[in-house]
């Protein structure tokens, strides 16, 4: 009997271990097969110096304040003026909302779907007191050791500039596009974008525009920095999530600190109780959606087990999950995250404060709703306060995760093919964009749009964005300039698909 069951359990094991290998080998690779683009000639030394003069200029942007630092980029747009003549005097340049640009490259098809092309100028402000731990002021605009330094060369001008230098390059050989193309250019992007994209988006949409395509700001040419691969990686952002912060307002009774109430029942104590359950009690995780669909690409590629337990979910999904979820960076693909993120009560150090309030911001998974959220919260710190010593009310500015955009479609490969083009080494999968960008308030007027910056990155680049010693290697930048000259061709002939 004993003997029956062993080899029973044998042949599980081997029949297990044979579906494992055969489910293995039948995930084949997923990348197109394309032809290296010969690389056009760039003068690196002119393109680095042009997006320079651009760094030098503080297009510090404010939530507040819509003409904080205007002169800047007024000289901004004077200075665009300068650099790129070919795009003023060919292209239709319009101001909206003050300071945002529109640019319109007119196609001879106009009954062509138009493509859209984005960017945006403003910057985020450099943290006060690390001034000092710049290897370069952060607005000098150097360019040194082969980098261009300073705030927004990478986000955003280093987009920006490379999408102008691409259409000058063009205009220079000749070229009219088969549709009509625009260049969105925000001037409030780090605030929200409601003076900027969101005035283009509408603008647009009153002339009857819809859009085939749309490429904004968004996930990079990561190099080294995807477990399992050792190929780099571009991600294509087909979505972002969505964004919610929520402020619990917890009351009690005041007192001296001399008499505390029984315990847990201050308004700290409650309070601490409450951020300590949504802390330990976040929302659900999967692979699933774009995070799914990506790993799905991606696991052809890479060796050893990754492989075999990418490609084969249904077996190791659970320990594939615990793994992701121990990083933020692959933590926050698989769920709507909870980040605690402000925390006040108590004015005085022997008084029992009557009220504690905090801000939690949730950043929302394409599938989950602002509604879903809430409910959430309610769940998790009904525990911790009671009902009539509670208060949960989302703050303005809440939206639900951006539609998904179908890799299906036309706009998708013929964006994968240019990928891999131009990084003919890169392997290409859509990913989903875990910040925030312009590109959502063109929703109402396209289904295809991507978050994608065709920037090579390693690790250690990702800490500069919004951080310390942001810079932009100067051949990273001249392939960003190919990559938009070939888009540009690729996407303006490339037949519509709805």
């Amino acid at each position: 009997m004993i003997r029956k069951i062993l080899w029973a359990v044998l042949a599980g094991v081997l029949a297990l271990a044979a579906a494992v290998a055969i489910n293995t080998a039948r995930k084949g690779s997923r990348q197109l097969t394309v032809a290296p683009l010969p690389p056009i000639a760039i003068d690196e030394n002119a393109v680095a110096e042009r997006l320079a003069q651009a760094v030098r200029l503080k297009t510090v942007s404010s939530q507040s304040d819509a003409q904080l630092n205007a002169d800047q980029f007024e000289a901004l747009h004077a200075l665009l003026q300068k650099q790129f003549p070919r795009v003023h005097a060919t292209l239709k340049r319009e101001s909206v909302g003050g300071l945002s640009l529109l640019y319109t490259w007119e196609g001879r098809d106009p009954k062509a779907k138009a493509i859209l092309l984005m960017a945006h100028q403003d910057v985020v402000p450099i943290a006060p007191g690390t001034e000092g731990d710049w290897q370069q002021p952060p607005f000098a605009g150097v360019v040194k050791d082969g980098f261009v330094w300073g705030r927004g060369a990478w986000d955003d001008k280093g987009n920006l500039l490379s999408q102008l230098e691409a259409v000058e390059m063009l205009l220079a050989g000749g070229y009219q596009p088969p549709r009509t193309i625009y260049l969105a250019y925000g001037a409030d992007e780090e605030v929200g974008g409601h003076r900027g994209a969101a005035r283009v988006a509408e603008l647009l949409k009153s002339r009857g525009a819809q859009l085939d395509f749309v490429i904004d700001e968004g996930l990079l040419v990561l190099d080294g920095v995807m477990p399992g691969l050792k190929q780099p990686a571009a991600l294509i952002g087909i979505a972002e999530k969505g964004y919610m912060s929520v402020q619990l307002t917890v009351s009690a009774t005041p007192g001296h600190s001399s008499m505390p109430p029984p315990k847990g029942s201050s308004a700290i104590a409650m309070m601490a109780a409450a951020l300590s359950n949504l802390e330990n009690k976040q929302m659900p995780a999967a692979i699933r959606g774009v995070a799914g669909e990506m790993f799905d690409t991606l696991a052809p590629e890479m060796g050893g087990f990754s492989r075999v337990a990418l490609s084969n979910l249904w077996l190791f999904g659970p320990l594939v999950q615990r793994q992701l979820e121990g990083a933020g960076s692959t933590n926050s693909m698989l769920r709507t995250t909870t980040a605690l993120t402000i925390v006040n009560a108590g004015n005085k150090d022997n008084v029992l404060p009557g009220r504690a309030e905090a801000t939690v911001n949730f950043r929302i998974l394409p599938g989950d709703t602002r509604d879903g959220v809430l409910q959430h919260v309610h769940a998790a710190v009904a525990p911790a306060v009671p009902a009539d010593r509670l208060k949960v009310e989302a703050q303005p500015g809440a939206k639900d995760a951006s539609k998904v955009a179908p890799t299906g479609s036309i706009q998708y490969q013929v964006l994968n093919q240019t990928i891999r083009e131009v990084f003919p080494d890169a392997l290409v999968a859509p990913g989903l964009m875990v910040a925030g960008t312009d590109s959502v308030h063109y929703e109402p007027i396209s289904d295809h749009i991507f978050k994608f910056s065709p920037i090579r990155a390693k690790g250690d680049d990702l800490s500069r964005f919004h951080g310390t010693n942001e810079r932009l290697a100067v051949k990273n930048y001249a392939d960003a300039i190919r990559f938009y000259h070939r888009l540009i061709g690729q996407m303006a002939a490339a037949r519509s698909q709805s």
